[in-house]
């Protein structure tokens, strides 16, 4: 009844199994050798990465029942070039949501890299700045921004489904880190041990000067 939307689902849930293959380096530079075998994961990264995203777009925008919260309809913002209303409470719910979201996924992009980020290959365990209070900031960034455009699309089916999304973002997540405990052993292990997965964790005596130094 909801095509687009279900080959949203489908086609990020087929994205998974080639994030897997894209970071399995140690795997593919014993069989193929060092510049080969990062040249297939590097292409596997990209492949995965993008669909992912591309697949996750579609899930926010495919049509689907519209979000309804009875006392939250009125006023209106209306949008006449596409023809789409947003209700105000809507708009200023979702907008902290995609705003800290979306802050999150840059500030941990400029501090890996973007070439990181597009090929889920790193040199070195980053464990500064953001990455010092949460160990996958883009992951819990994308989280914040999927249910806060949900809400700004009134995606229906695209917030209920938040649970499976979360679940996805965590599978990618926990292979990722099997992967880096093979590659960087004990200095991952540490880290992991120190640094929450997905909710960050700020001591309250240095939470101004963390803030200040993300910006540094």
């Amino acid at each position: 009844m909801y095509p687009w939307f279900i080959l949203s689902i489908l086609g990020m849930c087929f994205m998974v199994p080639f994030h897997f293959l894209s970071v399995e380096h140690l795997k593919f530079q014993k069989k193929y050798g060092m510049d080969k075998g990062n040249k297939i994961t590097a292409i596997l990264g990209l492949t995965s990465g993008w669909g992912f995203f591309i697949f996750w777009f579609g899930i926010w925008i495919s049509p689907q029942p519209r979000l309804i919260i009875p006392f939250m309809q009125n006023p209106l913002i209306n949008i006449p070039i596409i023809n789409f209303s947003i209700p105000i409470f809507y708009l200023l719910i979702s907008v902290p949501f995609i705003l800290i979201g979306a802050w999150f996924g840059i500030v941990s992009v400029r501090e890996t890299s973007l070439k990181v980020a597009e090929t889920h290959r790193t040199e070195k365990i980053v464990s500064t700045k953001i990455y010092s209070i949460i160990r996958h900031p883009q992951y819990f960034g994308g989280l914040l921004a999927h249910i806060g455009i949900s809400i700004l699309l009134s995606s229906l089916f695209s917030l209920v489904l938040t649970p499976l999304v979360i679940l996805l973002n965590f599978l990618v997540a926990w292979k990722e880190e099997k992967e880096l405990l093979k590659e960087f052993g004990d200095t991952y292990k540490i880290y992991k041990e120190r640094v929450p997965m997905f909710v960050p964790k700020i001591k309250k005596g240095n939470k101004i000067r963390k803030i200040i130094n993300f910006f540094g």
